[in-house]
């Protein structure tokens, strides 16, 4: 099938559904158009997309589904293409690939179950929707429920079924919606209807009533702050205007605020490596640097979290340091913990002797190649255990879950998003840092580059925010809640996701058993 033929007149109407699909996936999340997003949008989401799916054959639905996933996440990620213009290529081109699949396997499930049909397809819809975070490529990016980050009700399910469970119960209501428009009757599915209106119900009931009150708990004082600007971009002079700025902002933070228990540095805030240019001082710029920024954290009263770029027996970590004035700065031996998730292509690409030409195209754009942390190691100020997911790591629930089960009392993110000059980008970042609070249960606070800058209580409310793409910080104080009750998804983990998976590959064994028997 050639591609202008979408647009005659026989097929103009698959075109518009294709077109409705692809705008209610990404309006739903924060955009370049809606900043906090749509999420009322996201229980029609699937509407056009399943009908579309119905009025598609075999020969057209692998064209389809290609165009569904590439033209969804141009339209979602398109700040992807100011990082570099194959960052936006390869990632929409991959879920190109990954829908081009999905579509067939959906349509092959309600054909199968012509009564049942599409909630086999609702299931398929839940598992691929799990299936596509996992791996080197896994992105959590445009999961359903993180549309509903604002609506803290809502979110407050996920600390017993986690954001898949969530995602289910909305995306279940767009499936229901496209059968009753295909058989153009309610009435025919007033029962699904009346099971799934209880369920939400209980669902917004239980989000009321299940807010923690954490007025009486002990509370932790924490400087964030957020130099607005790239740190890798514009060599030495550059770290040297950024440590300047670095060090007047949290001059000012402590100034403000004399109850302040920790200060947090953005992701590789400074890029000199603290350790090797400590140690060689084969570069007496850089070395200047090191000692200025360890003889500043030692001439203050509080402990530094900060992210550097760790070097260790030529491997590189992105790494997370607690300092500890006049216990661990001079010389620098700060607690650290190293990225375990690293983002696909730009920080970690492990199949570099497979694929030798594309490994040296990803070197010759603008990323930095790390090696992955193995341990979620928690890091310690004074009693106090935090958790600390690089960047984009808050966006993957089973990381935050792994610091928590190993005694995190909080979780500290410290991000860079700077290099996508985007506010969409970082709303769509925070969206699912905040799910990470209420799965767990345990505040979050987040020191970023250029935004969003914040603090989290348990309950996934921003307590406060700095303002995007802005010099700026913010100090505020934040729940640590004494109980050491884990939640059930703390405990575990991502099962409904894993739950709907095994519907679907069931699912499919019946099917196909049910085709071997008509053949014969």
């Amino acid at each position: 099938m050639q591609l202008k033929s979408i647009f005659n007149k026989k097929n103009f109407h698959k075109f518009l559904l294709l077109f409705a699909s692809v705008v209610f996936f990404a309006f739903q999340h924060p955009s370049f158009i809606f900043k906090e997003g749509l999420p009322l949008l996201s229980y029609i989401a699937l509407v056009p997309l399943f009908l579309l799916i119905d009025r598609l054959n075999w020969k057209n639905i692998w064209l389809y589904g290609f165009l569904y996933g590439f033209l969804g996440y141009s339209l979602f990620g398109y700040w992807l293409a100011t990082f570099h213009p194959m960052g936006i290529t390869v990632i929409a081109g991959m879920y190109g690939i990954y829908l081009l699949c999905t579509l067939p396997l959906l349509k092959f499930a309600k054909d199968m179950f012509p009564k049942f049909g599409w909630i086999a397809q609702w299931i398929v819809w839940c598992a691929y929707e799990y299936v596509k975070t996992l791996g080197f490529s896994g992105f959590h990016y445009a999961v359903t429920a993180y549309s509903h980050w604002r609506i803290i009700p809502l979110i407050q399910c996920t600390n017993i079924i986690g954001v898949w469970g969530l995602s289910a119960i909305i995306t279940f209501f767009s499936a229901w919606i496209a059968q009753c428009i295909q058989d153009r009757s309610f009435k025919k599915h007033i029962v699904s209807g009346s099971i799934w209106l209880i369920c939400f119900s209980t669902i917004f009931i239980y989000g009321l009533f299940s807010q923690i009150d954490y007025s009486n708990e002990e509370h932790k004082t924490v400087a964030l702050i957020q130099q607005n600007s790239d740190p890798w971009k514009g060599g030495t002079e550059a770290y040297k205007k950024d440590l300047r700025i670095l060090k007047s902002l949290t001059n000012q933070a402590l100034k403000e605020n004399s109850q302040i228990d920790f200060i947090v540095w953005p992701e590789t805030a400074f890029i000199p490596r603290i350790f090797y240019n400590y140690q060689k001082r084969d570069n007496r710029e850089r070395f200047d640097l090191v000692n200025d920024l360890l003889n500043y954290i030692d001439s203050k009263e509080v402990p530094f979290v900060i992210g550097n770029d760790h070097g260790v027996n030529y491997v590189d970590y992105n790494a997370v340091m607690v300092f500890e004035p006049k216990k661990n700065v001079l010389p620098p031996n700060p607690q650290m913990y190293f990225k375990m998730h690293l983002v696909p292509f730009t920080e970690y690409f492990p199949f570099d002797k497979q694929f030798p030409k594309l490994y040296e195209l990803l070197l010759n754009g603008d990323t930095h190649m790390w090696e992955p942390g193995r341990e979620a190691n928690v890091l310690h100020i004074d009693n106090f255990s935090i958790g600390t997911p690089v960047c984009f790591e808050d966006t993957f629930g089973y990381i935050g879950r792994r610091f928590v089960n190993n005694g995190a009392k909080v979780l500290v993110n410290l991000s860079n998003d700077a290099w996508a000059k985007s506010l969409a980008c970082q709303y769509q970042h925070l969206s699912m840092a905040v799910f990470r609070s209420v799965e767990n249960r345990v505040s979050s606070v987040r020191s970023t580059s250029s935004g969003q800058t914040c603090i989290i209580d348990p309950n996934g409310k921003i307590l406060k925010m700095a303002p995007s793409q802005t010099e700026t910080f913010i100090t505020g104080s934040f729940p640590v809640l004494s109980k050491n009750s884990k939640t059930v998804y703390t405990i575990l983990g991502d099962y409904v996701g894993k739950i709907f998976t095994a519907l679907a590959l069931i699912i499919f064994a019946f099917a196909f058993i049910k085709l071997k028997k008509e053949k014969k």
